[in-house]
């Protein structure tokens, strides 16, 4: 039976009645890495039906350096499921297990950065054919908050997190189809939506194994996010962030936290990224950009671990 930790129940797995609010957005997120086979990426789709269109990003990271990539808004009128643009995501325990698919084709990138200017990067690249079939298991705390209408917040209103054990298959076109077997964490909010409504933040996940996995949470002054330490939740009291960009860019290469838990437990978590893509959001005339890192850490100088770094800034905000 899962521990959960917070104001939220399993059933806020399963989607929700549509808010009032234009910008109302139910989101879930998915992220997975294989050590063994140096792969990882996420699956995210998000339905903003009272504006008719889901969110739906897919990405793969390759072991080498390339990365399979795809965005689309595909319309929708409801808020029933997810399930839209090749993406569908499916409560089957809830709390306990979930399941996510992608049948579509992925924009294949050679060198991701080129990302940097959509345009070029859609009609530069070639696309592929590709198919994943994942089983999320819950092996941490499912935790997180419900918010009340009013309070003035536009990023995560009601809001949940659980690291997850992984299994599946990737299949290539015309490559062999490849095993998943990792770690990762789901992601799940609902409630009104403006990626512009922050500032900045870094959001640093990680896994370790079934018995711990660590959420960093840097969003403009503020410091957050936990360790799960098997089914034990402990909050992070302060972080002291370094990070290392790409010369020129805004694009994170490495990155030191230094943590302090809420019962006293100091840790150090090195973290080297081994795939990288730069994203953007554009709303109106507003853009956000956001960095995503497949990245390896090391903590405290012996166990290692597989997760994302994602950092997010506005214009003006890049380093």
């Amino acid at each position: 039976m899962v521990t959960i930790v917070g104001n939220i129940k399993p059933e806020d797995d399963y989607t929700h009645p549509l808010g009032p609010e234009d910008n109302f957005n139910e989101s879930v997120y998915f992220n997975f890495f294989d050590r063994e086979s140096n792969r990882g990426g996420f699956i995210r789709i998000g339905n903003r039906a009272n504006e008719g269109y889901a969110e739906m990003t897919v990405i793969v990271f390759n072991s080498d350096g390339s990365v399979f990539f795809n965005y689309k808004k595909p319309e929708i009128s409801n808020n029933d499921e997810w399930n839209a643009g090749g993406v569908r995501v499916q409560v089957l325990e809830p709390g306990e297990r979930l399941r996510t698919t992608y049948d579509g084709t992925a924009l294949y990138m050679l060198d991701p950065r080129d990302m940097k200017d959509p345009g070029k990067a859609f009609k530069s690249n070639p696309f592929k054919r590709i198919q994943l079939d994942l089983v999320h298991h819950g092996v941490g705390p499912l935790y997180g908050h419900v918010g009340e209408p009013g309070d003035g917040n536009d990023f995560a209103r009601a809001h949940s997190e659980q690291h997850m054990r992984v299994e599946g298959t990737l299949s290539i076109e015309g490559e062999v189809s490849i095993n998943i077997n990792g770690h990762g964490i789901r992601d799940h909010s609902w409630g009104p939506r403006f990626w512009q409504s922050v500032p900045s933040y870094r959001w640093i996940t990680g896994n370790y194994g079934d018995d711990l996995g660590m959420v960093l949470s840097v969003v403009g002054d503020r410091r957050g996010g936990m360790f799960h330490k098997g089914t034990e939740l402990l909050q992070i009291k302060d972080i002291e962030l370094s990070t290392e960009y790409e010369q020129g860019t805004s694009f994170h290469k490495k990155l030191i936290a230094d943590v302090t838990l809420e019962n006293g437990d100091q840790h150090q978590v090195e973290g080297v990224v081994k795939g990288f893509i730069p994203l953007r959001n554009r709303r109106s005339e507003q853009v956000t950009y956001i960095g995503e890192g497949m990245t390896e850490y090391t903590l405290d100088g012996e166990r290692k671990g597989y997760g994302l770094s994602e950092y997010l800034n506005q214009p003006g905000q890049e380093v």
